[in-house]
């Protein structure tokens, strides 16, 4: 409608306006849910704008600091997680690991081609609530695993396999909530390794069914190393909600590493509006779970993982300056690996969507191999060249997070701090507890 368009009595009309409340995206839900009776499912992480990294700004060396060449002068990048207990800590050359995914919301083909990348890259990967399969674990030189609340394809032989014991008590996307595997993805073999019947709808539990509390935690903690002989890593991953306490808790139930998750980590299949009004963004989550490690004198003994929308370099090299010691990554693996690439525009299209917001993956479609169990659509992912790609990719994150640490006059990734970073927004400074550039001012810290 023209802006000045008038009625039959050649009265002038205002232009149509859209409710900031009531917008279109919101106003097709309404309309959804009318038609159908049901919550949307969805995968994938929060899709609404959050505080995020790119609110954050490095302050480069001039004068008062003094840069390190990057041809000449070395920046390293290696970390070691699992020091306080274990007898095995992990060493790794990359503070970038892979998330845990589970077989079953990932095909087989896509497990094994995380491995590889890993592999290649010098980092570890991480099953998921499904189990261990062959693949993964003949490709992974360093592969954690999940002991999650449903104990799927949980046994101790598996857990004796692996480098690293991840106890999952929640996800960002997800913090208190549990997921689900539709039927329509659950093969023979996905319900063999989940002990379940096949092509019938499964969810994964909220809780863990045999401990309520913090003090039932530190026993199961304790009886995971029995089972390991103390050799392996045991880490605690919390969706990001208090991080504070869930942080404090888990270092105090004898953790080795506090795995961090904020809302806008991924997930295989859930409530769309628990991904979206659950939880909160990386960026706020951690400080306080730093500070939880500083005031049990836990810091850099305790390690911390932050996971949640990583993305560059630059979003691993603002974790680690805010006092993590390494991130993870989930969604920005899988486009590595091809998720959601342009090339299948055609088969997204038909599918309802395009590439860049396809997130149905609990339907089992994706034309790209990887969210799915269908034979056919699966072949289409090489786990060779794909795991090549995904190497690639963790390499430049890496160099990216190096070139900023040597800008920084920084001759290792853990020598950057919350002295190196600004902030954009007054909200992301209140966040991150560093200064609004320009200024000196941190919100609730110095000054008003």
């Amino acid at each position: 409608m023209a802006e000045h368009s008038k009625d039959p009595r050649g009265t002038p009309r205002t232009k149509p306006r859209f409710s900031a409340t009531f917008t279109p995206d919101v106003m097709s839900e309404i309309r959804r849910a009318a038609a159908t009776g049901i919550y949307d499912i969805r995968g994938a992480g929060a899709k609404r704008q959050l505080p995020h990294f790119d609110d954050l700004l490095f302050l480069g060396a001039s004068i008062s600091r003094y840069p390190l060449e990057g041809y000449r002068e070395r920046c390293g990048t290696e970390v070691v997680l699992g020091s306080r207990f274990a007898r095995k800590p992990i060493e790794l050359k990359t503070p970038v690991t892979i998330a845990g995914m589970s077989f079953g919301s990932l095909s087989a083909n896509a497990k094994e081609a995380l491995g590889r990348g890993a592999t290649l890259a010098g980092t570890s990967t991480t099953t998921g609530d499904g189990g261990m399969t062959p693949e993964e674990r003949g490709h992974s030189q360093k592969l954690v695993y999940q002991y999650l609340p449903s104990r799927y394809g949980m046994n101790p032989d598996d857990l004796r396999k692996a480098d690293a014991i991840e106890v999952v008590i929640g996800q960002g996307a997800k913090p208190g909530g549990g997921g689900m595997l539709l039927g329509q993805k659950i093969t023979e073999r996905v319900a063999g390794m989940r002990c379940l019947p096949p092509g019938v709808d499964q969810r994964s539990a909220c809780r863990h069914p045999d401990w309520t509390g913090p003090d039932d935690l530190a026993i199961k903690i304790e009886e995971l190393r029995e089972v390991t002989d103390w050799e392996k890593p045991i880490y605690v991953k919390v969706g990001a909600s208090r991080p504070y306490y869930d942080t404090a808790l888990a270092a105090k139930s004898g953790a080795d590493v506090v795995v961090l998750d904020g809302m806008q980590g991924g997930t295989a299949a859930t409530q769309d509006v628990f991904i979206e009004h659950v939880g909160i963004p990386t960026l706020a989550a951690i400080r306080p779970a730093v500070q939880a490690l500083q005031d049990l004198g836990l810091h850099r003994q305790v390690q911390l993982v932050v996971s949640g929308g990583i993305r560059s370099g630059a979003d691993v090299a603002k974790v680690l300056a805010l006092g993590a010691d390494a991130v993870a990554i989930g969604t920005a693996a899988l486009i590595a690996l091809g998720d959601n690439d342009p090339r299948w525009e055609a088969e997204y299209e038909a599918l309802g969507t395009t590439a860049g917001a396809y997130d149905d993956w609990h339907e089992g479609k994706d034309p790209a191999g990887i969210t799915t169990q269908d034979p056919e659509l699966m072949k289409r992912l090489d786990p060779e060249l794909a795991g090549r790609r995904l190497a690639n990719y963790l390499a430049v994150m890496t160099l990216e997070a190096q070139t900023i640490a040597r800008a920084c006059g920084k001759s290792h990734l853990h020598n950057l701090e919350p002295e190196d970073l600004v902030a954009l927004t007054i909200e992301a400074a209140a966040m991150a507890q560093v200064p609004l550039a320009g200024t000196g001012w941190i919100p609730g810290k110095t000054g008003i």
